[in-house]
Protein backbone atom coordinates (compact mmCIF):
# COMPACT_ATOMS: atom_id res chain seq x y z
CA UNK A 1 0.00 0.00 0.00
CA UNK A 2 1.32 3.70 -1.08
CA UNK A 3 0.39 6.41 1.15
CA UNK A 4 2.63 9.58 -0.09
CA UNK A 5 0.37 12.47 0.43
CA UNK A 6 -3.12 10.41 0.56
CA UNK A 7 -5.61 10.30 3.53
CA UNK A 8 -5.76 7.26 5.49
CA UNK A 9 -8.94 5.63 4.84
CA UNK A 10 -11.34 5.61 1.61
CA UNK A 11 -15.07 4.44 1.09
CA UNK A 12 -16.24 4.52 -2.29
CA UNK A 13 -17.35 2.93 -5.70
CA UNK A 14 -15.22 0.50 -7.69
CA UNK A 15 -14.79 1.60 -10.96
CA UNK A 16 -13.55 -1.68 -12.79
CA UNK A 17 -11.01 -2.08 -15.56
CA UNK A 18 -9.75 -5.08 -17.24
CA UNK A 19 -6.07 -3.34 -18.18
CA UNK A 20 -3.94 0.00 -17.69
CA UNK A 21 -5.57 0.78 -20.83
CA UNK A 22 -8.71 0.95 -20.93
CA UNK A 23 -8.27 2.73 -17.15
CA UNK A 24 -6.18 5.09 -18.56
CA UNK A 25 -8.45 5.95 -21.15
CA UNK A 26 -11.50 6.57 -18.77
CA UNK A 27 -9.50 9.04 -16.77
CA UNK A 28 -8.56 10.88 -20.18
CA UNK A 29 -12.27 10.87 -20.91
CA UNK A 30 -12.50 12.35 -17.48
CA UNK A 31 -14.87 9.47 -16.13
CA UNK A 32 -13.50 9.39 -12.77
CA UNK A 33 -14.70 11.05 -10.35
CA UNK A 34 -13.88 12.47 -6.42
CA UNK A 35 -14.61 9.60 -4.28
CA UNK A 36 -14.71 6.61 -6.83
CA UNK A 37 -12.53 3.69 -6.27
CA UNK A 38 -10.10 2.72 -9.65
CA UNK A 39 -9.71 -1.11 -9.54
CA UNK A 40 -7.03 -2.22 -12.34
CA UNK A 41 -7.15 -5.88 -12.75
CA UNK A 42 -5.93 -8.60 -14.42
CA UNK A 43 -2.12 -6.58 -14.42
CA UNK A 44 -0.15 -9.27 -11.89
CA UNK A 45 2.36 -11.44 -12.60
CA UNK A 46 0.13 -14.09 -14.76
CA UNK A 47 -2.54 -11.77 -16.17
CA UNK A 48 0.04 -8.94 -17.02
CA UNK A 49 1.66 -11.04 -17.32
CA UNK A 50 4.51 -9.33 -15.27
CA UNK A 51 3.89 -6.54 -13.10
CA UNK A 52 3.56 -3.46 -15.18
CA UNK A 53 3.19 -0.05 -13.12
CA UNK A 54 0.22 1.70 -13.49
CA UNK A 55 1.84 5.15 -13.03
CA UNK A 56 0.61 6.57 -16.08
CA UNK A 57 -2.79 6.18 -14.58
CA UNK A 58 -2.01 7.73 -11.06
CA UNK A 59 -0.07 10.38 -12.71
CA UNK A 60 -3.22 10.85 -15.25
CA UNK A 61 -5.65 11.13 -11.93
CA UNK A 62 -3.05 13.49 -10.00
CA UNK A 63 -2.85 15.70 -13.19
CA UNK A 64 -6.78 16.11 -12.99
CA UNK A 65 -6.45 17.58 -9.53
CA UNK A 66 -8.52 14.52 -8.05
CA UNK A 67 -5.39 12.12 -6.59
CA UNK A 68 -6.38 12.77 -2.78
CA UNK A 69 -9.98 11.98 -3.47
CA UNK A 70 -9.59 8.61 -5.59
CA UNK A 71 -8.32 5.36 -4.37
CA UNK A 72 -6.73 2.91 -6.79
CA UNK A 73 -6.54 -0.62 -6.47
CA UNK A 74 -4.79 -3.28 -8.53
CA UNK A 75 -2.89 -6.44 -8.89
CA UNK A 76 -0.17 -4.84 -10.93
CA UNK A 77 2.29 -2.68 -9.56
CA UNK A 78 3.38 1.41 -8.44
CA UNK A 79 6.43 2.82 -8.91
CA UNK A 80 8.45 5.00 -6.22
CA UNK A 81 6.71 8.03 -8.03
CA UNK A 82 3.33 6.95 -7.43
CA UNK A 83 1.31 8.93 -5.11
CA UNK A 84 -1.94 9.08 -3.07
CA UNK A 85 -4.00 6.43 -1.59
CA UNK A 86 -2.68 3.36 -3.46
CA UNK A 87 -3.07 -0.82 -3.47
CA UNK A 88 -0.82 -3.05 -5.65
CA UNK A 89 0.32 -6.40 -5.41
CA UNK A 90 -2.98 -7.56 -4.22
CA UNK A 91 -2.76 -11.31 -4.14
CA UNK A 92 -4.13 -13.63 -5.33
CA UNK A 93 -4.58 -12.03 -8.61
CA UNK A 94 -7.68 -11.58 -11.03
CA UNK A 95 -6.19 -14.03 -13.39
CA UNK A 96 -6.27 -17.12 -10.70
CA UNK A 97 -9.74 -16.25 -9.77
CA UNK A 98 -8.84 -13.67 -6.69
CA UNK A 99 -11.17 -11.30 -5.59
CA UNK A 100 -10.72 -8.49 -7.62
CA UNK A 101 -11.88 -10.68 -10.51
CA UNK A 102 -15.20 -10.58 -9.09
CA UNK A 103 -15.40 -6.99 -8.66
CA UNK A 104 -18.42 -5.13 -10.17
CA UNK A 105 -18.60 -1.45 -10.88
CA UNK A 106 -20.42 0.45 -7.74
CA UNK A 107 -19.49 -2.06 -5.44
CA UNK A 108 -18.36 -0.47 -1.93
CA UNK A 109 -14.83 -0.64 -1.59
CA UNK A 110 -13.19 0.41 1.61
CA UNK A 111 -9.58 0.88 2.14
CA UNK A 112 -8.81 1.64 5.47
CA UNK A 113 -4.40 1.82 5.77
CA UNK A 114 -4.68 2.32 9.34
CA UNK A 115 -6.56 -0.74 10.27
CA UNK A 116 -5.02 -2.65 7.53
CA UNK A 117 -7.93 -3.29 6.00
CA UNK A 118 -8.88 -3.78 2.10
CA UNK A 119 -12.81 -4.88 1.81
CA UNK A 120 -15.81 -4.97 -0.55
CA UNK A 121 -19.35 -4.16 1.08
CA UNK A 122 -21.40 -6.97 -0.25
CA UNK A 123 -22.20 -10.12 1.27
CA UNK A 124 -20.10 -12.88 1.46
CA UNK A 125 -22.40 -15.42 -0.29
CA UNK A 126 -22.74 -12.44 -3.35
CA UNK A 127 -18.85 -13.54 -3.42
CA UNK A 128 -18.82 -16.98 -3.72
CA UNK A 129 -21.75 -16.54 -6.37
CA UNK A 130 -20.12 -14.44 -8.41
CA UNK A 131 -16.51 -16.48 -7.70
CA UNK A 132 -18.79 -19.79 -9.04
CA UNK A 133 -19.80 -18.05 -12.78
CA UNK A 134 -16.53 -16.52 -12.93
CA UNK A 135 -14.02 -17.70 -15.35
CA UNK A 136 -10.37 -16.50 -15.92
CA UNK A 137 -10.11 -13.97 -19.20
CA UNK A 138 -8.13 -15.22 -22.47
CA UNK A 139 -4.51 -15.53 -21.86
CA UNK A 140 -3.11 -11.86 -23.53
CA UNK A 141 0.19 -14.70 -25.13
CA UNK A 142 -0.68 -18.40 -26.18
CA UNK A 143 3.28 -18.67 -26.83
CA UNK A 144 6.52 -17.28 -26.78
CA UNK A 145 8.40 -15.89 -23.52
CA UNK A 146 5.56 -14.27 -21.86
CA UNK A 147 3.57 -17.41 -22.43
CA UNK A 148 6.40 -19.22 -20.67
CA UNK A 149 6.33 -16.60 -17.76
CA UNK A 150 2.18 -16.45 -17.23
CA UNK A 151 2.47 -20.29 -16.88
CA UNK A 152 5.70 -20.49 -14.46
CA UNK A 153 5.09 -17.26 -12.44
CA UNK A 154 3.87 -17.88 -8.45
CA UNK A 155 1.83 -15.27 -7.11
CA UNK A 156 3.31 -11.40 -6.24
CA UNK A 157 2.79 -12.56 -2.41
CA UNK A 158 5.59 -15.09 -3.42
CA UNK A 159 7.53 -13.05 -5.00
CA UNK A 160 6.46 -13.39 -8.64
CA UNK A 161 9.30 -15.78 -9.43
CA UNK A 162 9.21 -18.25 -11.81
CA UNK A 163 10.45 -22.11 -10.18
Amino acid sequence: MKLAGAKRVHRGPARVFDSEEQAFTAVNKREIRPGDVVVIRYEGPKGGPGMREMLAVTAAIFGQGIGEEVALVTDGRFSGATRGLMVGHVSPEAQVGGPLAVLADGDNVIVDASARILSVDIPNEEIRLRLNSWRPPEARYTHGVLYKYSKLVHSASEGAVCN
